[in-house]
């Protein structure tokens, strides 16, 4: 397998999974500051120009943080990172597309591409204002439904890597504090040897 990652972007949680499986994989750094996602060469791998990206061992192209995440739970029953049941996947769906899908755009890429939103520069602070009231939102949403000591519970799943990337964002590119459940997820993860690995390699956070 192939993951076409971007150092602190959201691949760093396919990133982790990937070392918690312990299979075989390769890293294909796109340098999305230089728009190299954008680009004929990286279209032509991936046509929504954005990162992550994961070629299979069959060579097919599987893109969107959720699916991935599923897929690889789902390659590795023996990592233990999905539930064995219908209903919990189900569960740990909803939370990575909640993740992925509200939190991400409304609430982080507001602020960190704030140029794509502002009408102009007097506009970005409105823009900025936004994001940060909407994920002060969506922080209490989440840490309201934390079961503990993993967001699903006692199982370590594919949703907690997709909460790590948002936690780091908030502590690192933010000024909103993390709430305490999520707070001490997040030094939980950070003390995970796949977590470890994954931020060593891609040297961020």
């Amino acid at each position: 397998m192939k993951l076409f990652f971007a150092p602190g972007a959201c691949s760093v949680g396919l990133h982790i999974i990937l070392n918690e499986i312990g299979k075989p994989f390769e890293l294909a750094f796109v340098n999305t500051k230089q728009a190299d996602n954008l680009k004929p060469a990286y279209l032509a791998i991936n046509p929504k120009g954005k990162v992550p990206a994961l070629i299979r061992d069959n060579g097919k192209l599987l893109t969107e943080f959720p699916t991935i995440a599923l897929y690889l739970g789902r390659s590795a029953p023996e990592a233990g990172l999905l539930p064995a049941d219908l209903d919990g996947q189900a569960e740990v769906l909803e939370v990575m597309d909640y993740i992925c899908g509200t939190v991400h755009p409304l609430g982080y890429t507001r602020e960190f591409r704030v140029g794509r939103f502002a009408k102009d520069k007097d506009d970005e602070a409105r823009v900025i204002a936004q994001a940060t009231e909407a994920r002060e939102g969506y922080l209490k949403v989440l840490e309201a439904a934390f079961k503990g000591p993993w967001y699903m519970g006692e199982q370590y799943t594919v949703a907690d890597t997709a909460l790590f990337f948002l936690e780091a964002w908030t502590v690192n590119r933010t000024a909103t504090p993390l709430p305490p459940k999520l707070a001490a997820h997040y030094q939980a993860m950070l003390a995970r040897p796949a977590v470890k690995k994954a931020l060593e390699t891609e040297a961020t956070f």
